[in-house]
């Protein structure tokens, strides 16, 4: 299974917010979307960071409450892990674990494509496994 039929199911929507955006306005946009991270974007199509629920509580522990008024560039991790569309599911499953984060953008010709969770990436395993149980319980079924 590759990246792209993961994005073709649950679709290519990314949430962003700009590096100047409050981390106030980034709790604002988690909460709207029911999601755990953001891609931080200064044009919506090329990346400059990620920054997850996680990041903001863990500089809240740290700096308090006037973190909320500080932009989101202050607390995202620029180091972005990002796969493209025809990668494999179970490569970026491998990275995910070894490098312990939860989100990756998807970038297609040097543009934002979509983004992938674990909980897509263990989703489509899922997905795998019932398909071929269901392949080998008929095979079975149907065997003289």
């Amino acid at each position: 299974m590759r990246i792209r039929d993961i994005l073709r199911r649950k679709g290519d929507t990314v949430a962003t917010v700009r590096p100047d955006a409050t981390v106030r306005h980034l709790l604002a946009v988690l909460a709207e979307h029911n999601i755990g991270a953001v891609v931080v974007s200064p044009d919506g199509a090329s990346i400059s960071g990620i920054v997850s629920e996680r990041d903001v509580v863990r500089r809240l522990h740290d700096r308090g409450a006037a973190l909320l008024d500080r932009p989101v560039s202050d607390i995202m991790t620029a180091e972005v892990r990002s796969c493209g569309p025809g990668d494999k599911v179970e490569d970026l499953r491998r990275t995910m674990t070894e490098h312990r984060f939860r989100h990756a953008p998807v970038v297609e010709d040097g543009r934002l494509a979509g983004i992938v969770s674990i909980g897509d990436v263990v989703k489509s395993a899922i997905d795998e496994l019932e398909s071929e149980r269901e392949h080998l319980v008929g095979y079975i079924q149907n065997a003289p």
